[in-house]
């Protein structure tokens, strides 16, 4: 499976995202009525309020602070290297790690674990909330299904089975691959954030998951995965 793929051209990638408010009472009061609006068929008992923390998922009422990426390293061993775009400013994040994607080569294909449905729409949607250019990679817009340089690990796994989400927890567990979630989860992000502080952890977490999944890329090619002293984390 996916041996029609040079690894060499095959980016990672994972986002983390968080609400764009500290908490619900902050969001100004049109972006509450609209937020109440958006999640009235979701929140069950829960108060709209309360909810708030769910927030990240969308990309209208939340904010990218990190995106990681990795690259695999071909050579005698397998290798690869990973580098976080991570802050507090939103839009930079965005240019630079649109200057980044734009400066290599269109025959790069980007990959991420549930990124049809949420990373890569969500780096689009907030790129085009802040004005910031698309770098040729994620232009997709009347292009056809197999013309989209995309991958996703998940989808992958579906075999056409379209029933069920299945987690890079998951996967990770019954391919043996060393779990991603061994500090936070993706729940907890926007509390580590805005109440912790701790941007770092984050990024760890984030560098983690592209791990993860560029691990994942090769159990489903058969291959051994990459040995832990071959993993390069940039800057």
């Amino acid at each position: 499976m996916l041996e029609q793929y040079d690894l060499g051209n095959l980016m990672v990638l994972d986002i983390e995202t968080v609400p764009q408010y500290p908490t619900h009472a902050d969001v100004p009061e049109l972006l509450q009525e609209l937020w109440l609006h958006k999640t009235r068929n979701m929140r069950g008992e829960t108060p709209a309020d309360e909810f708030y923390e769910r927030a990240g998922i969308w990309a209208e009422f939340g904010k990218i602070v990190c995106i990681s990426v990795g690259i695999f390293l071909n050579g005698k061993r397998a290798g690869l290297r990973v580098k976080s775009f991570a802050g507090h400013e939103e839009k930079e994040l965005l240019e630079d790690f649109s200057r980044m994607l734009t400066s290599q080569p269109l025959s790069i294909i980007l990959c991420a674990h549930n990124g049809k449905e949420f990373d890569f729409p969500y780096i689009c949607r907030r790129m085009l909330i802040n004005g910031v250019q698309f770098p040729p990679h994620l232009q997709i817009t009347g292009k056809k299904p197999w013309e989209i340089p995309h991958l996703d690990t998940m989808e992958l796994w579906k075999f056409g089975d379209f029933k069920n989400y299945t987690s890079l927890s998951l996967l990770t567990a019954i391919f043996n691959i060393p779990t991603p979630k061994d500090d936070i989860d993706g729940s907890q992000v926007g509390h580590v954030y805005w109440v912790e502080d701790d941007l770092p952890r984050i990024c760890e977490y984030c560098q983690k998951d592209v791990i993860a999944t560029a691990q994942l890329i090769r159990r489903y090619r058969g291959e051994e995965l990459i040995n832990e002293e071959f993993i390069t984390i940039v800057g």
